[in-house]
């Protein structure tokens, strides 16, 4: 995924130098290069914006309505890069910008988060598992109407996703729990075992909370049909490294 990008222009908006050179150590070890533009209040991170950035990291301790003019700054832009309030507060309150974060607190969840925060510039390659070609369409649907960059790619079956993981890489992996030949849970075991590192989601219409915590207990997401854009892009919060996204952008 990442490897497809040449390099990143982020801006790093906060008034403590602190938060701002954990966020510009985490850039330098990730994954793609990156460029941190560092702005210390509204006016300065407004023309950064106007000069062309990717992506726009917020801190909160800034004030609400400087946070609400860099944001509307960004939408502005002939390139609206996505915007992430870092906040200190384990909640979701309301907030001008597209997705809301925990501020990182040291170097290695700096690392962390930004190598979330990347994925909101290239597209996430995703992979649907499920028998029913009517279901297939609907998740790739589903998906495609999600405000993440995602490619998605389908298949019917376990034995078929793995076939091909062994030659494409996936970041997220949706897999229905019915199928043929082996289900969706032993389907995230196999992927397991071939060590590969991709993010599940476990889809069912079965009312079975019993399942959903076997889901979990293989470390993956759960989703029940049927669903729709917000409920995914609620399970796909963790994989960008956010909390939240606002109800709507623009």
């Amino acid at each position: 995924m990442v490897e497809e990008l040449l390099s990143l222009r982020v801006l790093v908006a906060s008034a403590a130098g602190d938060d701002r050179d954990r966020l510009r150590c985490a850039a330098a070890v990730a994954t793609v290069p990156i460029e941190i533009i560092e702005a210390e209040d509204a006016a300065s991170a407004c023309r950064s914006i106007a000069g062309g950035i990717d992506l726009a990291l917020l801190d909160a301790a800034l004030g609400g309505g400087e946070i609400a003019r860099i944001a509307a700054a960004a939408r502005a832009a002939s390139k609206a890069p996505f915007t992430v309030l870092l906040t200190s507060v384990n909640g979701a309150p309301s907030f001008a910008t597209d997705g809301l974060a925990l501020k990182p607190v040291d170097v290695q969840a700096a690392e962390r988060f930004v190598e979330g925060a990347i994925r909101l510039c290239v597209p996430s390659r995703v992979l649907v598992v499920d028998d029913s070609s009517t279901m297939r369409s609907i998740v790739r649907k589903t998906l495609a109407a999600t405000r993440f960059p995602l490619e998605v790619t389908e298949v019917a079956g376990g034995a078929d996703a793995l076939e091909l993981a062994r030659s494409a890489a996936f970041d997220v992996v949706f897999v229905d729990y019915n199928l043929p030949g082996f289900d969706g849970l032993r389907t995230i075991a196999e992927f397991q075992r071939e060590n590969q590192r991709v993010m599940f989601v476990l889809i069912t219409s079965a009312q079975d909370e019993a399942l959903a915590i076997r889901a979990r207990a293989q470390g993956a997401a759960f989703l029940k049909k049927p669903f729709f854009p917000a409920d995914i892009e609620n399970v796909l919060c963790g994989f960008y490294g956010l909390r939240a996204l606002a109800p709507q952008r623009g």
